[in-house]
């Protein structure tokens, strides 16, 4: 703080008189020294510790005294607060007041900046940890003005920028005192996100995996540093070693990013306290795991305008659902366990928070956990207990309220910051609403008084007519001006608070002199059993399905002993295709293989006429993933697909209804080294850990051709530019992989390299490379590399020109995973035959269809048959080339790909031929678990149909009702594959 000061010091010269300890030029200097005491009001001086009729004694802007029978000192100034509440001023924790975040730099995908500009820092810009935003902080007054009407007190503030952003600011939000005061701690946080700098044009990371993968080396290279082996000066790893020890705040966009940035913190030993973003009541259960403390926006949406059928039918059930279910995630948070705070971040006006807070409660938030949410919960996470409660020490720091601080019906009347008043609303303001009998010239109009203190406003009619009339309630006298027909009259009058009428003196537009009397009506008994009635009725919530979109479970599958009777069986094993035979699943795995098979405790289904495969495994699929490409460095052997599953992907279940049950997520092609694949389970309703093969086997993707040397990108200027660069880049990266591996096993201290790290798996053969290919010369170049330095590709994927050069790849001991008939998409697909696949069979090499495509992944039973049609291989070996063959490739073939005893049961029963046009996945089932059921699909859709009617008719309503809506966007369907510009950016 002392650096802090001398800092404002030489900043703020004009503020030195505000300083206690600066000397004065002005004669004799007196100091203000004032006690103030608020007696006889309800005291919540904590959320847990309420005082009825207690006393607060407050000193040079700190709480002296607070209880029932405190001791008042002569000369203290009394407050009476009979009939009013004190509560602590709210905290919002993450804010950017004060701190203008900068502007974009132009700059993105086909952009030129690869390299950091920054000198004496770390390599990358949007790592910025040494960012102090006491630089760039200015009071906004204006802004703090509506912190204060809301009864904030306190901010915590940092600059919205970049990945490691630097510390925070805790700011009292007092606009009657200087910096040097406001500031109560210069070094309150550390920030992060996964987004980039708006600083830098550099590229990299372009991605969220990347990013994460970023974030990782940064902790590895700030331990490297902190212990000295470093070479050089790193001005951004010092400061982020010097801040280890601050709390940790980490902003996210979702749910699944917040498990993303708990599980990068979990590595590390981090428990960072995160931002969420409102929908976690999607995972609970995982949200809860995490142990994390979470920071909540409570921004809703506004109900979607449905009055256009034409436009409703393009909202998706999620959300819709998210509409209605999304203001009882904090209940739901609480329900679980989950500790909390409360902010105002991203929303649009800081006025609609207490709006969105008392809907919170009415979905089932408890008020004291909203209070502890303001308080002493944000307090307690930025380790200050000076804020946030009323206890004997602690900043005097406290609203003035008329009664319940959450209920609509209060009025915040003052907020004292720092011992320094702050008038929201006068205080002693007599509440006149409600609807009288006025009566003046021999008339009676009705007048109707709403609002709150100084904004009380009246409204007249005569006979339901409305009269012209001007309104004005100021210091308990009401002034009226009436227009009726011509007529004016001026009203004025005094109010009586234990009165229920007013009276007093009119004058007509002559200035002729009269009386007037307003007499306020009493409520009818109906008019209360309707408001009661409203109040309680309960709000309705939609059940939550995991995922939380249409066609998710409400349940998830269970593991069953089911027995497939008198089916025929495509065993892609020798045994081939038996008939008239029975299959029992049995804890997850295939139990035995027969006739006459039994189980008593079996669920049987009767398979006569159908067809039992094992489940289809895409060798290469983009599906079920947030990001696709780290497309910004020529290398990004860093990232892993693993991060970035995403388990909402509704393709997921279209791939299900197609048969498919096991699915490599490979990175993109947009590098010549690309990241790490993902091996999954479609197990739709479960989270992305559970979808992931354990101890899968480690896949990286590689590409070639016109992808990676940028040839469809106008900007493109990164390393490699000619196919000939791509063989160099791969020859000068594993010749430094070797090298790092060679130091690392030496014993001699090696600073890990995450890239390194993975390449060095490649050339001890613990990792596979599943190679992006079309043409032979590169195909050839490739293979030559690795055995150049003793390992083998394992996959050649696309691979259309792998018939010509299908004895090599044989020799080499390569796998094709090609397509059935796709050619002419570009240039280097032109020699592209649909007989690739059987060529490429007869010569040796374990063949498999894969799709690329969201699409073509839920029929490859048909892109298999096509393999019959062109080249003439069996039925038998055309269904394993989307069974075993894909599952050796991606050396799970112990586990999937086959009908053989002991394998998991992962399976499909077809109501046809499994090839044929007509066949249908009837059951997708994996380890037991059926997670596709035609006949449940059907009643899904109806289900869907009724959800949806039900939310648009709630939707209309809260329209009709005079809610605020929003115009429907209809949202594309992520398509990724290899070869299409939107999978490169992503």
């Amino acid at each position: 703080m002392r650096k802090l000061f001398l800092l404002l010091f030489f900043l703020s010269l004009s503020t030195l008189k505000a300083q206690d300890y600066f000397p004065t030029d002005k004669g004799v200097k007196t100091t203000k020294n004032e006690v103030v005491a608020f007696t006889n009001a309800t005291i919540h001086v904590t959320p847990n510790q309420v005082l009825k009729k207690g006393t607060l004694l407050i000193k040079n802007g700190k709480v002296v005294d607070v209880g029932k029978s405190v001791r008042i000192p002569s000369g203290t100034q009394i407050i009476d607060l009979t009939g009013k509440s004190i509560y602590p001023s709210f905290i919002d924790i993450y804010s950017d007041f004060g701190i203008k975040k900068p502007k974009r730099q132009s700059g993105g995908f086909g952009g030129t900046q690869y390299a950091a500009e920054r000198e004496g820092y770390y390599w990358n810009d949007h790592i910025r940890p040494e960012t102090n935003p006491i630089n760039e902080f200015k009071f906004d007054v204006g802004k703090a003005k509506g912190y204060l009407n809301a009864g904030f007190g306190v901010v915590n503030t940092h600059l919205h920028d970049g990945i490691i952003r630097g510390n925070g600011l805790l700011i009292a939000l007092n606009p009657n005192k200087t910096n040097s005061y406001r500031v109560l701690d210069d070094m309150s946080a550390q920030y992060l996100s996964f987004s980039k700098s708006n600083k830098s044009k550099q590229l990299y990371p372009g991605s969220r995996m990347g990013a994460m993968a970023l974030l990782r080396q940064v902790y590895y290279d700030a331990d490297w540093y902190a212990k000295g082996n470093m070479k050089n000066k790193d001005l951004a790893l010092e400061a982020l070693n010097k801040k280890n020890n601050l709390v940790q705040i980490f902003e996210t966009d979702n749910h699944l990013d917040a498990l993303r940035a708990d599980k990068v913190g979990d590595e590390f030993g981090i428990q960072y306290t995160i931002v969420g973003s409102g929908d976690e009541y999607e995972r609970i259960n995982d949200i809860k795991a995490t142990n994390a403390k979470f920071i909540i926006p409570i921004n809703f949406q506004m109900a979607y305008d449905v009055s256009n059928p034409l436009l409703a039918k393009h909202i998706s059930l999620r959300d819709m659902r998210k509409w209605n279910q999304e203001p009882s995630n904090l209940s739901v948070l609480s329900k679980n366990g989950v500790t909390f705070a409360l902010t105002t971040h991203k929303l649009k006006s800081i006025t609609a928070f207490h709006k969105n807070l008392q809907k919170a409660i009415t979905y089932g938030l408890d008020k004291k956990t909203a209070l502890a949410a303001l308080t002493t919960i944000p307090a307690s996470i930025i380790g200050n207990n000076t804020i946030g409660n009323l206890n004997a020490g602690s900043h005097a720091n406290f609203i003035i309220t008329s009664g319940d601080v959450f209920d609509t019906k209060t009025t915040i009347y003052e907020n004292w910051v720092q011992g320094d008043q702050n008038i929201i609303n006068i205080m002693n303001i007599t509440d006149i609403t409600g609807n009288y009998n006025l009566s003046v010239n021999n008339k009676t109009y009705q007048l109707t008084v709403s609002g709150k203190g100084a904004k009380q406003i009246g409204s007249i009619k005569l006979n339901d007519k409305k009269v012209k009339s001007k309104f004005s309630f100021k210091y308990d006298w009401i002034t009226i001006t009436m227009n009726d027909n011509g007529n004016f009259t001026r009203i004025l009058g005094k109010v009586d608070a234990n009165s229920n009428t007013i009276q007093g003196n009119a004058f007509d537009s002559l200035g002729n002199k009269t009386t007037w009397t307003a007499t306020k009506k009493s409520k009818t008994k109906n008019s209360k059993k309707k408001g009661k009635k409203s109040k309680d009725t309960p709000v309705t919530v939609l059940p939550v399905s995991y995922p939380n979109v249409g066609f998710g479970n409400y349940t998830l599958p269970k593991t069953q002993t089911i027995l497939i009777k008198n089916t025929t069986v495509w065993t892609s094993e020798s045994d081939g295709i038996l008939e008239n035979t029975d299959v029992l699943l049995k804890d997850g795995k295939i139990a035995k293989i027969g006739k006459n098979l039994r189980d008593r405790r079996a669920t049987v289904i009767d398979g006569t006429g159908k067809h039992l495969t094992a489940g289809i495994v895409d060798e290469h699929t983009h599906i079920g993933a947030s990001a696709i490409n780290e497309w910004a460095q020529n290398s990004s052997a860093e990232v892993t697909i693993e991060d970035v599953v995403d388990p909402n992907d509704i393709n997921i279940y279209r791939n299900l209804s197609g048969g498919t049950t096991s699915a490599q997520i490979l990175h993109g092609s947009a590098n010549p080294i690309g990241g790490r694949s993902a091996i999954i389970k479609l197990k739709w309703g479960e989270n992305a850990d559970n979808m992931i093969y354990k101890n899968t086997p480690k896949f990286i993707k590689f590409a070639l051709g016109e992808n990676v040397k940028q040839s469809r990108s106008p900007n493109g200027v990164r390393f490699p530019q000619t196919r000939m660069g791509v063989e160099q880049v791969f020859v000068d990266y594993f010749t430094r992989a070797k090298e790092y591996d060679a130091l690392k096993k030496s014993g001699k201290p090696f600073r890990k390299d995450l890239e390194m790290e993975t390449l060095s798996e490649i050339l001890n053969k613990e990792r596979f490379i599943s190679c992006h290919s079309y043409v032979q010369s590169e195909i050839n170049m490739l293979m030559k590399v690795a055995e150049r330095f003793n390992f083998n590709i394992n996959t050649f994927t696309h691979i259309l020109e792998g018939y010509k050069v299908a004895d090599k790849m044989a020799k080499h001991g390569v796998g094709g995973s090609t397509f059935s008939d796709w050619w002419a998409y570009k240039y280097e697909v032109n020699d592209a035959i649909p007989f690739n696949a059987a060529i490429m069979h007869n010569a040796g090499v374990t063949v498999a269809i894969n799709s690329d495509d969201r699409e073509m992944s839920r029929r490859l039973n048909q892109e298999a048959a096509k393999t019959v049609k062109y080249g003439g291989v069996s039925e038998l070996e055309a269904w394993k080339m989307v069974t075993i063959n894909p599952a050796k490739l991606l050396h799970i073939d112990d586990k999937v790909g086959s009908i053989k005893v002991g394998k998991d049961a992962d399976v499909v029963l077809w109501s046809h031929h499994p090839m044929s046009i007509y066949a249908k996945a009837e059951k997708t089932i994996i380890e037991g678990k059926v997670f596709f059921d035609r006949a449940k699909d059907i009643k899904k859709r109806q289900a869907i149909k009724e959800e949806k009617s039900k939310l648009i008719n709630m939707m209309l309503k809260e329209k009709m009702g005079g809610g605020k809506t929003q115009v429907p966007v209809k949202r594309g369907d992520r398509n990724f594959h290899c070869d299409t510009l939107e999978e490169l950016k992503s």
